[in-house]
């Protein structure tokens, strides 16, 4: 008799519609499966900006040790919070169809401080990789730290004296609060995988990956590597300012990479198209080219 699968999630709105994606394809397959919540380090402080937190999977170390313990069987993750190196003993086993791939800006009156005067600005980020860009787009602007779930940002954001917040499209669209004072940010290259959800197992669980693996997506899943190929080979983490975009169009693949001083003076970026047949190393390759043209005095700062 197959087993039902124990589906570990933190317990944010946003985690657990996720993980209600997995359940129902699973239960659309036949298979048996119930949510976990699992409560992250990443929840539980939320002062700290993430960047000065010093240790890369804050959000997804709860959920590992429960899958390395045998509490679960899988666990669902926003791909964008996932270390580029699995801990020990975890695999990824599918990728879900990708979302919206792009950040959202959130504001409170008006856009007057995006014209052309570009007035000063108060503007709530957690991530090192949004506040570069916006620094180097609107430098006169001030950056203020915003953690939390996506319901307790909106509500500080209306509490507090800012003029507006970054926050990731897919993430306020897929729980139904995107706010109709919002513009998508189509400037801002998104993090790697942002958009993407990954399920991760145990490598020796055979059965549980055998099932689960009926849900990855190819696309989605060869565009994400390419993407975190190149934070790898960056040697990048939730602590540095790199974007990437891997996208599929008539066989091709697009490819955007950069990376930004933390205060937006610096940038460097890479474009590439390949053939699909010839993408393999594409995220890699890239990291390369931009390593050998300015990266690697961004990452020294």
């Amino acid at each position: 008799m197959q087993k039902s699968i124990r589906i570990g999630t933190r317990e944010s709105r946003l985690a657990v519609w996720q993980a209600t994606q997995v359940k129902e394809g699973l239960e659309r397959q036949g298979v048996a499966a119930e949510l976990v919540p699992i409560v992250s380090d990443g929840d539980v402080d939320l002062q700290t900006p993430l960047y000065e937190m010093g240790v890369q999977g804050i959000f997804t170390r709860s959920l590992d040790i429960a899958l390395l313990n045998h509490s679960i069987d899988i666990a669902v993750h926003s791909m964008k919070d996932v270390p580029t190196q699995l801990p020990s003993g975890l695999m990824q086993t599918a990728v879900l169809p990708r979302g919206p791939v792009h950040d959202l800006l959130v504001y409170k009156q008006n856009l007057d401080f995006l014209g052309p005067e570009q007035r000063a600005a108060r503007i709530a980020t957690s991530s090192i990789r949004r506040k570069a860009q916006w620094l180097h787009r609107y430098p006169q602007h001030t950056i203020c730290n915003l953690r939390g779930n996506v319901n307790t940002r909106l509500k500080k954001l209306e509490e507090e004296d800012w003029d507006a917040a970054i926050f990731a499209l897919a993430g306020l669209e897929r729980i139904g609060l995107r706010p109709e004072t919002s513009v998508v940010l189509d400037w801002m290259l998104p993090a790697p995988a942002q958009g993407a959800i990954l399920i991760a197992c145990r490598e020796e669980d055979n059965e549980t990956d055998e099932i689960c693996h009926t849900l990855d997506h190819q696309a989605t899943s060869l565009c994400t590597r390419i993407e975190r190929d190149f934070l790898r080979a960056l040697m990048g983490g939730c602590s540095t300012p790199i974007s990437a975009l891997a996208e599929i169009e008539n066989d091709e693949v697009y490819f955007c990479g950069n990376i930004v001083s933390p205060d937006g003076s610096r940038i460097v970026e890479v474009e590439r198209v390949l053939p699909l047949e010839n993408a393999f190393d594409m995220g890699r390759s890239a990291a390369a080219e931009l390593w050998e043209r300015g990266a690697r005095e961004i990452l020294a700062t």
